[in-house]
């Protein structure tokens, strides 16, 4: 028998990955790199709430404290590296209204929190009874997910490590030509 998951849940969990969404299309299309790599961080809080939404808290702030803190800083590191952001370019939103829309956006999400902050998560969000729950009480919760990490799948882990490595020399090297063409 499966549990259903209460509306409140439900309407949230795709609320986020609209979200999710919306701010991955808008990273896609924007000219500069700086404003993409503000809405990526967007798109990772986004999937982030919807880690927390599952009752999986740790990977939610691994999310958080990883892809939107450590590697958006490297990306953000190697765009003022190349000199790729101008001030003209950085401002996408023309106008006064984006104010407006953010100052709604933040209302939403902190009534969001707020309304969240009352409730306690759903038996069929929590942990099921049985083996990862037993894990979970014995070497508490890092560990039944770093050891698959790092063992089953640790190659798909060293190869996304390495791409990451890979995408960062190739924009330097791609600065460093475009910098070199423009001096002749």
């Amino acid at each position: 028998m499966e549990a259903t998951l209460p509306l409140f849940y439900k309407f949230h969990f795709y609320l986020f990955g609209l979200f999710a969404v919306a701010a991955a299309i808008t990273f896609v299309t924007r000219k500069s790199p700086v404003a993409a790599a503000v809405w990526l961080v967007v798109t990772m809080f986004s999937l982030a709430a919807m880690y927390v939404l599952l009752d999986a808290h740790f990977i939610g702030v691994i999310q958080v404290i990883v892809y939107a803190g450590a590697i958006m800083v490297v990306f953000l590191f190697v765009i003022m590296l190349l000199n790729l952001g101008d001030a003209e370019a950085i401002t996408d939103a023309r106008g006064g209204w984006w104010k407006i829309a953010a100052g709604a956006v933040a209302l939403a999400f902190l009534a969001q929190v707020a309304v969240l902050a009352r409730f306690e998560a759903p038996a069929a969000l929590r942990l099921p009874a049985g083996r990862v729950a037993e894990q979970v009480a014995e070497q508490g919760a890092i560990a039944p997910i770093a050891g698959p990490l790092f063992t089953r799948y640790l190659l798909a882990f060293e190869v996304t490590s390495v791409l990451l490595l890979v995408a960062v020399v190739g924009a330097v090297v791609l600065g460093k030509q475009r910098r070199h063409t423009d001096a002749r």
